[in-house]
């Protein structure tokens, strides 16, 4: 009985996509922020992996961008991530996690039709080294793309809000900010909490305006 009822659930559900973008700079090997960021990201996925519900299933997918930008989480069930830790080295173009996410959420035989508009989450605690506005472009003014719900992070003071705030593409967002490693934990309970709030809405597609119950800095 248990078997067919979950796998009832698995076929009606809808994919509710959340794409990660990671900075995984040389930059992020100090001061433990790579460290925080690995466990903030395992808890999450531990938190969305129990997250069941007749409408939505939560689907992850994880960008870094350090050296050079590469899918370093297919899009799958939170589920069946078998999550590897990330590795900070090297620069960060953020221009091509851009066009990656941009991409991912276009293919429809990875993302179908029928998913709910995605979450992006951005992290980055430092300035791009590539050319990103025309990835930026294309994540937030175009297709399936710029319907999605954005989410950013800055952690420290070198990362660069104005284009952090330029991802948001809406003016009444604002970035979080960790002016700490510690503070990014509080933010992925910030987007668990968001992600998972959809998950229980009448209409999943809704994004949730959440209050910020972890005191965390916005700019």
């Amino acid at each position: 009985m248990n078997n067919a009822l979950n796998e009832f659930t698995t076929q009606a559900a809808r994919p509710l996509p959340v794409i990660i973008l990671a900075d995984t700079s040389g930059s992020m090997a100090s001061e433990g922020k790579i460290d925080a960021l690995n466990q903030s990201l395992r808890d999450m996925l531990a938190t969305f992996s129990t997250t069941d519900d007749l409408r939505a299933e939560i689907h992850v997918s994880i960008i870094t961008f350090g050296g050079e930008a590469c899918l370093h989480t297919p899009f799958q069930p939170a589920s069946q991530v078998d999550f590897n830790p990330l590795v900070a080295d090297g620069g960060t173009p953020l221009g091509q996690a851009m066009n990656f996410a941009a991409d991912l959420i276009e293919d429809k035989n990875a993302i179908p039709s029928r998913a709910y508009r995605p979450t992006v989450v951005l992290v980055s605690d430092g300035q791009p080294t590539d050319r990103w506005e025309p990835a930026l472009a294309k994540l937030t003014q175009q297709g399936r793309a710029q319907k999605a719900d954005r989410i950013a992070l800055a952690i420290g003071d070198d990362a660069d809000v104005g284009v952090l705030q330029r991802f948001l593409a809406h003016p009444e967002k604002k970035v979080f900010r960790a002016a700490d490693a510690r503070r990014v934990k509080d933010f992925f309970q910030f987007v668990t909490m968001s992600v998972t709030t959809r998950t229980r809405s009448a209409n999943p597609n809704d994004i949730p305006n959440m209050q910020n119950p972890f005191d965390l800095d916005q700019l």
